[in-house]
């Protein structure tokens, strides 16, 4: 099986590289892996992920890094799968009201690869072996800190996280038919700005071990 492990930066699969670099394990299994660092953001990950699928298609791809959770339940430092995603800063202000793409007829809500406006993984064995809670995100552009859009989004998209890259892999990946998750490490709550209350160490070592035990069982 080829593999191909993607992150927005080297640091969110640093504790996987380590491991990787010194393991015996994959010589006993059928597996190789490519390893692609994006970049952060939704144009930066389209870009790289479909020149590197033009280049070398993957069995299976495997998306991880971090995420801030609007969800309070989600502890912090705990790891999750992404369900669904969507891009969700795209549209309009209308007064107080968010108006997305959907709503602005610009897509139809069940245009390929959409969904009922979603982007849904419906590869249930891969989420199943991943033995993590299942997640609704969005994706952004900016970390989300306006208490408006923070209840906007709430409101209209029910997210349990939120993330830079996430609905670049679940678009590209369904374009291309190539099965796929997203895992993330919660890292902070939405709306919380200061660091020292974050947990990325541990959001970013704890998602690893899920990591290095997914690929080593495939």
């Amino acid at each position: 099986m080829k593999c191909l492990l993607i992150a927005a930066t080297a640091n969110e699969i640093a504790p996987f590289l380590k491991h990787y670099r010194t393991t015996n394990k994959t010589l006993y299994i059928d597996f190789s892996l490519d390893i692609l660092i994006t970049g952060v953001g939704i144009m930066a990950t389209t870009q790289a992920l479909t020149n590197q699928l033009c280049k070398n298609p993957p069995d299976v791809i495997i998306n991880i890094g971090i995420a801030g959770a609007f969800n309070k339940k989600l502890s912090l430092g705990s790891s999750v799968v992404v369900k669904k995603d969507l891009v969700a800063d795209m549209g309009v202000w209308d007064k107080d009201n968010w108006v997305d793409m959907f709503d602005l007829k610009m897509v139809k809500p069940n245009t390929a690869p959409y969904k009922n406006k979603g982007l849904t993984n419906t590869n249930t064995v891969l989420l199943e072996r991943s033995k993590l809670p299942l997640v609704n995100a969005i994706t952004v552009n900016q970390i989300s800190t306006n208490k408006k859009s923070i209840n906007a989004f709430l409101a209209k998209y029910k997210p349990d996280i939120e993330t830079m890259e996430g609905a670049a892999i679940h678009y590209v990946a369904q374009q291309y038919q190539i099965p796929y998750l997203q895992i993330r490490g919660i890292s902070n709550y939405i709306g919380e700005r200061n660091k020292e209350k974050w947990q990325i160490k541990s959001a970013i070592q704890n998602s690893n071990q899920v990591l290095i035990r997914l690929l080593e069982s495939l």
